[in-house]
C-alpha cells in the first residue's frame, strides 16, 4: 500500500506527525507494508518555519517539495495543483492525505477528481 501525505504549513507538520509515528510502528511491528510519501508543498519554507518542525516532531524528511513558496492563496493554490499532478502520476498512490486548512488542502476536490479519473 502507498500514502502520500501532502503538507505544507506549520499546522499541518504537527497533524502528520502522529500519523508518520503510526506508520512507521506498523511497518516496524510487520503488519503490512506501507509506503509513505511526504510530499512538502513549500508553502512554509525557511528552517523556522519548515525544518525545524521536521526535526523536532521526529517526522520523517519529506520525499518531495513541490518548492511552491509565498504568493496569494490564488496563485499558491494553482501551483500546488500543477506540481502535484505529475507526483500523481508518477507514484500512484492507493490514498492521499490532505490534512489541515491551509492552502495545501484547498485542492482537495480536484485531487479527488483526479484519483477518480486513473
Amino acid at each position: 500500500m502507498k500514502i502520500i501525505s501532502v503538507v505544507g504549513a506549520r499546522p499541518n507538520f504537527m497533524k502528520i506527525a502522529p500519523i508518520a509515528e503510526a506508520i512507521s510502528e506498523q511497518n516496524r511491528i510487520g503488519k503490512g507494508e506501507i509506503k509513505h510519501v511526504i510530499v512538502h508543498t513549500g508553502q512554509h519554507y525557511d528552517e523556522k518555519m519548515s525544518e525545524l518542525f521536521f526535526t523536532d516532531l521526529g517526522i520523517p524528511k519529506p520525499d518531495l517539495n513541490l518548492g511552491v513558496g509565498s504568493g496569494s492563496q490564488a496563485a499558491q493554490t494553482a501551483d500546488i495543483m500543477k506540481r502535484f499532478d505529475p507526483v500523481l502520476k508518477e507514484q500512484k498512490p492507493d490514498y492521499v492525505l490532505v490534512v489541515g486548512d491551509v492552502n495545501s488542502r484547498l485542492h482537495a476536490p480536484w485531487l479527488r477528481q483526479r484519483l477518480a479519473s486513473r
